[in-house]
């Protein structure tokens, strides 16, 4: 057995992540060794009273910026040689199903999330091996997009879902959005599933699933048809 993909998230906020590895698949794929994830207490790497982990900003301007010294403490605890290091962030590179399948395939990854009108720009420029953005919004604090990365992350390591297959039959694992589902009863308020999919002629079932994925991708996202 490989080694578990280790994933250190870097925070002020570690309580958050509590409820999200407690369940569901994250929860499976730690206990069966396929992930070893670590909340990491941004506060824990402060040396004053206070615990204090922000400041204004130099030239000024509304809002907190994050220090620069608790955050290059807790990346040095963490970090080792085959360590990418995350910073979520609204100017980073747009997440997507690609991204996920390469950040699967790493050994570590550590995720450092940003509060308040962000960090202190000398964590990019000596930390940050990788900025990655979620969507074009703003978010309070940098943990929920990390949660993203790494929900879609994990769901790619074999053996986390019941059946691998399932991470290679769905939205963008193809560049197309995901064909319709149906499961049991075959008719329910007066609505059938299609006929095709009772027909036990596999052939045809995959080439009705292939049509219907780029009518939907057509219809809904036409931009990945571009691409």
């Amino acid at each position: 057995m490989s080694a578990p993909l280790k994933m250190d998230v870097i925070t002020i906020f570690p309580g958050m992540l509590s409820g999200f590895l407690g369940e569901s698949m994250i929860k499976r794929a730690m206990q069966a060794g396929l992930v070893d994830l670590n909340p990491v207490d941004l506060r824990d790497f402060t040396h004053d009273t206070h615990r204090t982990t922000d400041d204004r900003p130099y030239g000024g301007g509304p809002g907190m910026v994050m220090k620069p010294e608790p955050i290059f403490e807790a990346v040095a605890a963490v970090k080792t040689t085959a360590a990418r290091v995350i910073l979520m962030s609204p100017q980073g590179r747009p997440f997507s199903q690609a991204l996920a399948r390469e950040l699967a395939q790493e050994r570590h990854l550590v995720f450092i999330c940003g509060h308040y009108e962000g960090v202190d720009e000398r964590v990019r420029e000596a930390l940050v091996t990788d900025e990655i953005s979620i969507g074009d919004y703003v978010l309070t604090n940098g943990v929920l997009p990390a949660a993203v990365v790494i929900d879609a992350v994990t769901r790619l390591i074999p053996g986390v879902l019941g059946h691998d297959q399932s991470a290679q039959d769905e939205s963008f694992a193809d560049g197309l959005l995901e064909y319709p589902q149906y499961t049991r009863p075959p008719v329910y308020d007066g609505r059938s599933v299609p006929d095709v999919l009772l027909s036990g002629d596999h052939g045809a079932v995959e080439t009705w699933r292939r049509q219907q994925a780029r009518e939907r991708t057509r219809r809904w996202r036409p931009d990945l048809l571009k691409e």
